[in-house]
């Protein structure tokens, strides 16, 4: 009788330990599991917190540049008026254009457009014939022309429609793809791959005017109707 219960006293407290034992161990691991998703849920508020600074950035940005004149295609009365724009812009296309050009006015459309969709670029125009100092001082001769300025310098120039397929038909993709080259725009996609219907009809060489070279005061016309 004594050793049956010994026995089950000894049953009873292995038993009782390894009900303690299973405890902690369980315990142990919710404790574990636990850090884990407070782990994961520390990184995705950190996720969420970065996503959120930089949305903030963008934000301020853009309103930034809309307080600068991006976002609106639109004329500027002098040359004096060209540096302050371009001055305190990173990226500006403007257009050198002439009012009896006919070209002009399809670049107009174009750019109307590109303005609205690339509001890190700012997108002016300014009449050739109002503006002959800076036309002589940056080397422009055939109009249309749009000059293509990065920090303050002019680095490219579109000169006509040859770069855009020669063609008063071209896209507005097309003079994205070519502003994109340029690196004047931040341009999504294949730079590889121009939207042009044709490459070996169109070509994908770029006219570059030669800053050295001495042009003249007179205007060329890349425009047929004139």
């Amino acid at each position: 009788m004594a050793a049956d219960t010994s026995v089950e006293i000894f049953s009873n407290v292995l038993e009782t330990q390894i009900l303690q034992t299973a405890t902690i161990v369980e315990q142990q691991l919710d404790a574990e599991l636990e850090k884990l998703d407070r782990m994961d849920e520390d990184e995705l508020e950190l996720l969420k917190q970065r996503r959120l600074e930089a949305l903030k950035k963008a934000q301020q940005q853009k309103q930034e540049w809309l307080s600068k004149g991006h976002g609106e295609y639109r004329e500027i009365p002098s040359e004096r008026d060209f540096f302050q724009e371009v001055k305190e812009s990173k990226n500006v296309v403007c257009h050198f254009y002439r009012d009896s050009t006919f070209r002009c006015l399809i670049l107009d459309k174009h750019l109307t457009t590109l303005a609205k969709k690339h509001i890190e670029t700012k997108f002016i125009k300014l009449n050739a014939e109002k503006s002959p100092f800076l036309c002589e001082r940056l080397r422009i001769k055939v109009i249309p022309t749009l000059a293509l300025v990065k920090d303050g310098k002019t680095q490219d120039y579109v000169v006509g429609f040859t770069d855009l397929g020669n063609t008063d038909d071209f896209t507005t993709e097309t003079l994205e793809w070519r502003l994109g080259c340029a690196d004047i725009i931040n341009y999504s996609g294949n730079l590889m791959d121009p939207p042009f219907q044709s490459q070996k009809k169109f070509g994908t060489s770029f006219t570059k005017l030669d800053k050295k070279t001495i042009r003249g005061k007179a205007y060329d016309s890349d425009s047929d109707s004139d």
